[in-house]
């Protein structure tokens, strides 16, 4: 217990509670680790390293004297730079915005705080949160921490989440998910990450990209720590009026119920070209894993490919994108990034009656997606195509999207675990897609698998 550097949130709630770890020993861990390695990493924005130290030794105190908040109280996490906190600069991964000061404090950040998390700093983003690959032109692309002499995707938009967490900087971060913002880093740098419903976590706050598919949620080393987390982000804000129709949940409530008796659907057929052999294989080995523990596995087809669905999603994003944006990458003497600024001028060219067709094609995918899923508990597929590929490799035009997107565009909510290492030593990913609303299954499902490996105990070593 005398070193937290990879430990889970759970476990260093654990040490706090029965007094083997403080909250400041704890933070200084981060902030040694942020200073050794973020030179070469670059996850982080920003570091809070005065105002961490007195939060640690707050909580230190109040803990001491019987006034603990929560399992959370004393812990560390980092916020993807599109997160705002009232009176400090959140860039949204832009030079045009450097000097932005936030106006607000975002509902996520305030549950957080209010749950005695330590906000350790801001995490590099995509300019706009608008790309999956994790690459950023002028603010810096962050090193994938699990291959140090080759420059490897981090995964988008939410990347300096990704590499904070897996570099062990911070035990958990926050990141937006749009087409797959927090899946693709949790999948390429082996982590856990949570893909919430629209509406059950506020977006105050949150510097938008598209208000009809934006998600917040969280990033860290094992299921255990995104249900905490996300137990205590979702619910209800009076400032995020979607957020009202849905109460909170519980997610722990069936979290360690198991997968024996569920039913779970797989992707098949030509939804598997495409994906390396090591991707396959860790995803065949998967459901092998599932299936031995109880639950059911059926491959199907469904009623159109991924693709279909990354494209209504594409259309959408590009619309709601350029209608917050547009002016600025229309300017062409500001520093917007050379690949994002053609992205964001895609949705230039949507007319309206093109965006409302987008929307009316979502609604009839969704009903299509939900009468072929019929009574299946969740649709299983890779995270990604591949594990972390070099930056010279990279696609700019083309994007990792391809299994992500289809979760934003059914409305679903979706969590990507570890499940592999390729023999290059990368991560692999699973992807567990759930109906929306039903984190708690996603949940349920992904803590029952990682009981059964050991892949999330995996990190990059120094």
């Amino acid at each position: 217990m005398s070193d937290p550097t990879f430990m889970t949130v759970h476990q260093l709630s654990a040490a706090i509670s029965d007094g083997s770890l403080t909250s400041a020993a704890i933070v200084e861990c981060c902030l040694d680790r942020i200073a050794a390695l973020d030179g070469k990493l670059q996850a982080f924005v920003t570091v809070y390293e005065d105002e961490a130290r007195l939060a640690a030794q707050a909580a230190d105190q109040a803990i001491r004297s019987g006034h603990r908040l929560g399992p959370l109280h004393g812990i560390p996490i980092a916020l993807k730079d599109i997160i705002d906190m009232e009176g400090r600069v959140t860039t949204g991964g832009s030079m045009v915005w450097r000097d932005r000061v936030s106006p607000t404090t975002a509902t996520v950040a305030r549950r957080l705080i209010g749950a005695g998390m330590i906000v350790i700093g801001k995490t590099h983003s995509v300019e706009f949160a608008m790309g999956g690959w994790g690459t950023n032109t002028h603010m810096g692309t962050p090193w994938n921490p699990w291959d140090l002499e080759t420059h490897r995707t981090p995964g988008g938009s939410s990347s300096g989440s990704g590499v904070a967490v897996a570099a062990g900087m911070a035990p958990a971060a926050i990141g937006t998910d749009t087409g797959g913002s927090v899946r693709l880093p949790a999948s390429y740098c082996g982590l856990a990450g949570l893909k919430t419903t629209v509406g059950r976590v506020s977006l105050h706050g949150i510097l938008p990209l598209s208000g009809t598919l934006d998600t917040p949620g969280p990033m860290t080393r094992s299921v255990e720590d995104a249900a905490m987390i996300y137990d205590v982000i979702q619910g209800p804000d009076p400032l995020w009026p979607p957020t009202l129709a849905h109460h909170t949940h519980d997610p722990f409530a069936t979290m360690r119920r198991g997968v024996k008796g569920l039913r779970f659907a797989a992707i098949s057929g030509s939804e598997r070209d495409g994906i390396d052999g090591p991707t396959l294989a860790a995803f065949d080995a998967a459901q092998e894993t599932l299936r031995g523990l109880g639950a059911t596995i059926t491959e199907i087809e469904l009623p159109r490919p991924f693709s279909d669905f990354a494209a209504i999603a594409g259309r959408i994003i590009g619309a709601e994108g350029y209608r917050y944006v547009g002016e600025l990458v229309e300017t062409p003497n500001l520093p917007v990034d050379p690949n994002v600024r053609p992205r964001i001028l895609l949705g230039k060219d949507i007319r309206a009656h093109e965006y409302l067709d987008a929307l009316a094609e979502q609604q009839e995918a969704k009903a299509e997606y939900n009468d072929a899923m019929g009574d299946f508990d969740a649709l299983l597929s890779p995270s990604t195509e591949t594990p972390a590929i070099p930056l010279t490799e990279v696609d700019e035009g083309g994007t990792p999207a391809r299994f992500t997107r289809g979760a934003n565009c059914l409305e679903l909510c979706a969590l990507s675990v570890p499940n592999g290492i390729s023999p290059d030593g990368l991560p692999t990913s699973l992807q567990i897609a759930c109906a929306g609303h039903e984190e708690a299954m996603a949940l349920r499902i992904g803590w029952a698998y990682e009981q059964a490996t050991d892949w999330h105990h995996k990190h990059p070593e120094f």
